[in-house]
């Protein structure tokens, strides 16, 4: 074992008393096992956040969206849409028509978006998870009826259970010149309120030929949604779509279609990073002082050392290798402490989110390895350049020692 480790051991490990300097360095080790800990727990949470609103956009945006790059609407019914809509790797090919309108209810205004969907919007089947009250039901029976966003539902306080006030969605109407029929109006119920966020919660959804009536559209679409089958290559898909479609058209897949959303995640997930490892780097500079403390404790077996021969560089080793065992058995340790954590989160859900309307219960979890090995490697870099620092330290004043003993 190489000389400067066995010593630098033997101090850490003394069994023979208990020194204030053990204590202290115990006390390092702590601050780094919290550290570490705490950036490998709210990392996890942080995935696991980031997995759940993935999903929840995911259930509602389609992975692939095609729109016209000038103008509102296109004709959908060309060779090349119709050949996509029977293509066999497609699961489902879905017309959207969406426009400003103006909705009452009860005397109350509110401006928001329609967005008229075809059947297949349907089939993704798991359009339940965002709603906070009732179905996403957009037809029963022959009728029509609408699922609204929770800012329309507050804002104009819409009672999906009230089946006698209808809401009233005006549009301007195309063909009249003015006065009375300025506006096209059309009634419909609402059946449940969905939340996902503020680009999407100001929407009225209904069967597009609600839409088409209201908006006087019997053949244009704004966009088309497209979701494939499990297995397929969205990418291979989208470049392909690209290449056949022409210029006329823009084609995007759900990370372009909420380029913010998936912005701010990865800027929130750094800035909570680079707070946690600036307490960390408290924490681990902390060894500093502890590392001082030792060469001052210990300043008559340097002298001894140096008398048998020892040079500089064995010395400066030993309160090196003291600063980083202290480092990476607290880094190591709060690891573990924050794996053993997670995964009792996940399986139990210890901590609740703390309200009832909440989409999950508890505070989610998602274990990611780039996390271990991002906080390994951080800790390690850090401790390597505070280690190192207290190695300097330990032989400035080295000749001094000497003298004095």
């Amino acid at each position: 074992m190489n000389t400067s480790i066995y010593i630098a051991k033997r101090y850490l490990f003394s069994r023979k008393k208990m020194h204030a300097i053990n204590i202290i360095s115990g006390i390092s080790m702590v601050g780094v096992l919290i550290g570490s800990a705490a950036l490998i727990i709210i990392l996890s949470v942080f995935n696991g956040f980031e997995e759940v609103i993935l999903s929840l956009y995911s259930n509602f945006t389609a992975e692939i969206k095609i729109e016209p790059r000038l103008g509102k609407t296109f004709n959908p019914n060309t060779a090349y849409f119709n050949t996509l809509r029977k293509d066999d790797k497609v699961f489902s090919f879905i017309e959207v028509l969406q426009e400003k309108v103006l909705v009452k209810y009860d005397g109350k205004p509110f401006i928001g978006s329609i967005k008229g969907v075809s059947e297949q919007f349907l089939k993704r089947g798991n359009l339940d998870s965002i709603v906070q009250s009732g179905s996403f039901t957009l037809k029963r029976d022959g009728h029509n009826f609408a699922v609204i966003g929770s800012i329309v539902q507050s804002s104009l306080g819409v009672s999906i259970r009230d089946q006698f006030t209808p809401m009233e969605i005006y549009s301007p109407n195309r063909d009249a010149g003015g006065g009375a029929n300025a506006f096209t109006v059309r009634p419909i119920y609402p059946t449940g309120v969905f939340a996902l966020g503020q680009e999407f919660d100001d929407l009225v959804i209904t069967p597009i030929d609600f839409a088409r009536d209201l908006l006087n559209q019997p053949v244009n679409v704004s966009s088309v949604e497209i979701n494939f089958k499990k297995g397929t290559n969205l990418q291979d898909e989208q470049d392909a779509i690209k290449d056949k479609i022409g210029h006329d058209f823009t084609v995007k897949n759900r990370s372009q279609q909420n380029t913010e959303l998936y912005k701010t995640l990865n800027y929130e997930r750094w800035f909570i990073f680079m707070i946690l490892v600036f307490v960390l780097i408290i924490a681990i500079f902390n060894i500093i002082g502890s590392l001082t403390m030792l060469v001052m404790d210990k300043r008559k077996d340097i002298a001894i050392l140096t008398s048998l021969g020892a040079n500089k560089q064995l010395i400066q080793g030993i309160f090196f290798f003291e600063g980083m065992m202290i480092s990476i058995i607290g880094c190591i340790s709060g690891i573990f402490l924050g794996l053993v954590f997670c995964i009792l989160q996940q399986r139990f859900g210890l901590v609740k989110m703390g309200t009832d309307k909440s989409i999950i219960d508890a505070y989610p979890i998602a274990l990611l390895l780039r996390d271990f090995i991002l906080v390994f490697l951080t800790v390690g870099v850090i401790s390597v350049i505070a280690s190192g620092i207290s190695a300097r330290l330990s032989i400035k004043r080295l000749n001094d020692i000497k003298q004095d003993l």
